[in-house]
């Protein structure tokens, strides 16, 4: 039999992916031994305290061992640190040190929501892909800019090393590695169990985008508040660059170096934000929405739209706006 450890960190973090992750797999490892199977994983809380608190108190978790009690184990399974992740780094070095450790042993890692913070930390995204939640996005980018953040995904899948995006999204990363571990018909039967919709890859339907602004470059920073004020206007990069006095080239290289997107991207990310904005809470047609935020092309703004929320405008405002479709 396999082992795997679900790392319970020391802190205020979050118990539902602590609690779901060990409830879901434990109902996987009964259906596979229904079928006359032995249990794939044996399944263990492991941390560095003998109980945590979460909730202010109003919730206990006691780990079943101390990590140092595990000398081996398959598969960790890093839960989401919520808003606490600067000080679960900081007092979580020995799980990071074990996990990094275990990882170079053969382990296989996955880590939930913004518990990518403690898996970097470990030093093991270092010139790979990951996903996490897409409000820490610009903090990750800066404490980790070795690493290829992608939130638009939902789950990553690199070299042994699993992530995903935020909050109860883990739900379908655990889909995924029951899938990947067990069977197909086991991920199915969890699936409906507990009612996780199978095969999501994308969590850009949530993205809120706000804009990156945690940087130093001021002329980036006239440039972001110069598309936000004019995104109902059909701007071309070549008029931004000039507007700025550099040239285009040069332009690209630091709007992406302090932003994570060229200026492109980024117009097209405030424009689509905006009709979000308008699908949600208004009963204005496709094209009065296409209108209002710049574009008269409507297969080019279905174009956009789609690349960045993995929708249709149409399907965007039938799932977002009850009235829009009465």
């Amino acid at each position: 039999m396999k082992h795997l450890t679900i790392v319970v960190p020391d802190g205020p973090n979050n118990i539902s992916s602590i609690t779901g992750s060990f409830e879901i797999l434990t109902r996987a490892n009964d259906f596979w031994k229904a079928s006359g199977r032995m249990p794939l994983y044996k399944i263990e809380l492991a941390g560095v305290a003998g109980t945590n608190e979460f909730e202010d108190g109003l919730f206990t978790v006691k780990p079943h061992k101390h990590i140092s009690a595990i000398p081996k184990t398959d598969l960790v399974i890093i839960p989401s640190l919520n808003h606490n992740y600067q000080k679960a780094m900081k007092g979580n070095k020995e799980l990071a040190d074990w996990i990094a450790w275990q990882y170079k042993n053969g382990a296989e890692v996955a880590s939930v929501c913004t518990g990518a913070f403690l898996l970097a930390s470990a030093g093991l995204l270092e010139g790979k892909s990951c996903s996490t939640h897409w409000s820490v996005a610009d903090n990750f980018r800066s404490m980790f800019p070795n690493v290829h953040l992608q939130t638009d995904k939902l789950i990553t899948d690199e070299n042994g090393i699993y992530t995903n995006g935020g909050a109860y999204s883990f739900l379908n990363l655990l889909i995924y590695l029951i899938e990947k571990k067990y069977d197909r018909q086991t991920a199915i039967y969890c699936s409906k169990i507990f009612q996780i919709e199978m095969d999501r890859h994308s969590q850009s339907e949530f993205i809120i985008f706000k804009g990156q602004k945690q940087h130093g470059d001021e002329m980036v920073m006239e440039a972001q508040t110069y598309i936000e004020s004019m995104m109902h206007e059909k701007i071309s990069v070549e008029q931004l660059s000039s507007k700025f006095a550099i040239g285009r080239r040069n332009f690209d290289r630091r709007f992406i170096k302090a932003t994570g997107n060229t200026p492109l991207e980024y117009l097209q990310r405030v424009k689509i934000e905006s009709a979000k904005r308008a699908f949600e809470t208004s009963r204005k047609t496709i094209n009065e929405v296409m209108y209002e935020v710049g574009y008269s092309d409507i297969k080019a703004f279905r174009e956009v739209f789609r690349k960045i929320t993995g929708m249709s405008p149409l399907e965007y405002r039938n799932k977002y706006n009850k009235e829009a479709v009465s």
